[in-house]
């Protein structure tokens, strides 16, 4: 189980090195051992948030907000067809977020 502090570097590492290579991301960052929506959660969602206010990235789609009802989604979704087979989509994971960059 990793801090919070490491989990934010993992996630700022992760998306540094696939930032010329991939234009979507889902992260994996659990919804907290205990299900009570984890720290770490929190943290990575605050984080992308402020990256994406920051222009770092284009934007982000948490898990509960992953479902074509979402504009963003499915916006998305028309430019890439293929994620309407993305087993999470339209289930309201809290653990994960979708990371356009």
């Amino acid at each position: 189980m990793p801090t919070v502090d490491e989990a934010l570097r993992r996630l700022e590492r992760e998306l540094d090195a696939r930032r010329n290579t991939t234009a979507i991301l889902k992260v994996i960052h659990g919804y907290g051992s205990k299900g009570l929506g984890g720290e770490i959660r929190i943290a990575v969602q605050k984080r992308l948030r402020e990256w994406s206010d920051a222009g770092r990235i284009r934007a982000c789609i948490f898990g509960e907000e992953w479902s074509r009802t979402n504009d963003i989604t499915w916006k998305l979704l028309q430019k890439h067809p293929e994620l309407k087979d993305d087993p999470d989509l339209g289930r309201r994971n809290q653990g994960i977020t979708v990371v356009i960059l």
